[in-house]
């Protein structure tokens, strides 16, 4: 009979092949968003397909159930119990899962998303609505096989945020919704009007040297990783090789700079994973809120401050010929637009309204409260009594996003939920590290990325959530960080 050191070794051999199987379909997925040609959809629904299925079985296989069984109250160290904790939990939901039902949700995927292009160029929800729909029924199939007896709704999120909880998300979701009205109304009636330093238009060439001077003056470890532009910037890879994309409006360059610091962020989390542990959990990333908790923490923490155009504002003046001191770049990134219809443009406060939009339609869409062919209608009705604004197209409303199309259901209240938690990272780094202001300044970000590696990248997936975050600073999660911070900000540049 093998040792449980054999059988860990043994164990973990299996657990890496796994997580090589997924980061190579996540290279395929990149490829797709990013490179392959238009006609190649296809082929790459069959490959990401075949991937998907393998790496289902890998994951049900019944001598990982076997190994685990033996590891159930073995003397394992700390770090190893976690691996185990980690595993077992997503092994226990896969075995429930028909690999069949994996391969049609992944292969209507990859079909999904250039409907779902088209349909958004020809502005009409109506080619989107059968793919939706599709979508929608297969998430509920799978929900159903993992619990039949919970609410479907609350079992996809615990793909992406496993351990906060659903009434955690819905409890802060509501909070942030409660609290920044008031201050969103009390900015809309503000007879202050913040600074606009951009005129014209800002072709990609130069906009695409900006961004990838504000990655470099970030730290952007450009040997593992690259930019490129994408629909829908997103960041993808491994502690080897960490991609970000972004996109360029002409007459708006901090929508780039912004973005591409969001995904920067998420990019640095994953850089900063303990590569002796790449295809463990240990070298895996916490799930989604923390993740989002860094590309927020970036994104706004940093990249929305002063002191960062203080330190960057030259070079932007450089690139794009402008002649706007750090308070005009200040002021120009952190404007608030309540009428803003896109999420990935909405302004740090009205941004939450957004996910708290989507989060009720989809919620209701997998409870069977709201009829796909009604989402149009539902959507439209709630930016007008969230934000006050109503879209005129599908385009600007309910296709926007690219998550329905690859049936991520359940993942927009982690973007609240992570930047709830960058503000009580930044507040405790602040506490510990001392004047993060002088540093960004300065252009030395290293303090501040050695902070975060000590408090949260080292640790992978070792820690649950909560754990994780008390691990990093000595408390609970928390909103009270960020409604504080929230309303010392804007009410200083409303004076309001």
């Amino acid at each position: 009979m093998a040792t449980t050191t054999e059988t860990y070794e043994q164990f973990l051999e299996h657990v890496r092949q796994l997580h090589y199987v997924s980061d190579a379909g996540s290279v395929l997925q990149w490829d797709q968003q990013v490179m392959m040609p238009e006609g190649g959809t296809p082929a790459r629904a069959k490959q990401s397909s075949a991937l998907s299925t393998l790496h289902h079985d890998l994951l049900t296989d019944d001598q990982l159930g076997a190994w685990l069984d033996e590891l159930d109250g073995a003397d394992l160290d700390a770090e190893q119990a976690a691996v185990v904790r980690e595993v077992r939990r997503d092994h226990e939901r896969a075995v429930r899962v028909p690999s069949d039902l994996v391969e049609r949700i992944s292969e209507a995927s990859s079909n999904a998303l250039p409907v779902w292009e088209e349909a958004k160029a020809e502005d009409d929800f109506g080619m989107f609505a059968d793919t939706l729909e599709e979508m929608v029924e297969l998430r509920r199939e799978y929900a159903a096989a993992i619990d039949p007896d919970r609410d479907p709704y609350e079992v996809l999120f615990e793909e992406y945020e496993p351990y906060l909880g659903i009434d955690t998300a819905e409890e802060v979701l509501t909070t942030l919704r409660d609290e920044l009205v008031p201050l969103i109304d009390d900015i809309a009636d503000s007879d202050v009007t913040l600074a606009d330093p951009f005129s014209g238009t800002y072709d990609d060439d130069t906009q695409h040297e900006l961004v990838e001077d504000a990655l470099a003056t970030l730290g952007y470890d450009w040997d593992h990783g690259r930019l490129d532009t994408a629909p829908h910037p997103f960041s993808t890879g491994t502690q080897f090789d960490a991609r970000v994309t972004t996109r360029f409006k002409p007459d708006d360059p901090m929508d780039a700079v912004g973005s591409t610091v969001h995904e920067f962020g998420h990019a640095t989390y994953t850089l900063g994973l303990p590569r002796e542990e790449y295809g463990t959990p240990l070298g895996d990333n916490r799930d989604l809120s923390v993740h989002e908790s860094q590309s927020r923490f970036w994104e706004n923490h940093i990249g929305r401050s002063q002191p960062f155009w203080e330190h960057f504002g030259a070079t932007a003046n450089d690139r794009l010929g402008t002649d706007a001191t750090p308070r005009e770049f200040y002021e120009a990134a952190n404007t608030v637009h309540p009428d803003n219809l896109i999420r990935v443009e909405a302004d740090e406060l009205t941004y939450h309204m957004h996910i708290v939009l989507r989060f009720e339609i989809e919620r209701d869409l997998i409870r069977g409260d709201l009829a796909v062919e009604d989402v149009p209608q539902v959507w439209n009705e709630k930016m007008e009594e969230y934000l006050g604004v109503r879209p005129d197209t599908d385009a600007a409303g309910c296709l926007q996003d690219i998550h329905w199309t690859n049936g991520a259901i359940g993942y927009f209240p982690t973007y609240t939920l992570g930047s709830v938690l960058a503000a009580q990272l930044d507040h405790h780094l602040r506490a510990d590290v001392g004047d993060v202001d002088a540093l960004v300044r300065e252009g030395d970000f290293d303090p501040i990325h050695d902070w975060l590696t000590e408090h949260v990248l080292r640790h992978g997936a070792r820690y649950e959530t909560d754990d994780l975050v008390r691990e990093a600073t000595g408390e609970s999660f928390t909103a009270d960080h960020f409604l504080d911070y929230a309303d010392a900000k804007y009410r200083d540049l409303y004076d309001c």
